[in-house]
């Protein structure tokens, strides 16, 4: 005699991951995920030699090309970065008000994860991986994991 396992019903349906390898995906996301970047970089007063290497290492040029025509096709990496990003600024706008939650990738951070610095820098120095760790650190907080 076998047993399946079922999980309980819920009236909740898991969200449909978006299949980022098809470049039609990222044509759909793209100019949405730079718009979101360029409102989110503002927001956290971020110099712009900052914004290029939290969208992975973009040259200065590119970046201003991307400011002035955002409607491009992004990479995967790009695109998994401004989704890591938004997130972040999501929930700091649900924990805190907005004029903290816009200063606080800017401020020194005494939890152990950041050792002093700021998110701002944990992120430069941590890349894609220090974003998921912040992410997840936020939600967390939030109540959300």
């Amino acid at each position: 005699m076998s047993f399946a396992y079922a999980y309980p019903l819920s009236r909740f349906e898991p969200a449909v991951v978006p299949d980022l390898n098809h470049r039609a995906t990222r044509e759909r996301l793209s100019a949405s995920a730079l718009k979101g970047f360029f409102k989110l970089a503002h927001a956290w007063q971020l110099r712009d030699e900052d914004a290029c290497t939290l969208l992975g290492g973009l040259s200065s040029s590119t970046f201003y090309e991307w400011k002035k025509k955002p409607a491009r096709v992004l990479e995967v990496d790009r695109i998994t970065r401004i989704s890591y990003l938004l997130g972040i600024y999501k929930a700091l706008h649900i924990l805190y008000g907005s004029k903290l939650a816009d200063q606080w990738v800017g401020m020194p951070n005494r939890n152990l994860l950041f050792g002093g610095k700021t998110p701002l820098a944990y992120m430069l120095e941590g890349g894609l991986p220090a974003m998921q760790t912040i992410r997840q650190l936020l939600d967390a907080r939030r109540g959300g994991m």
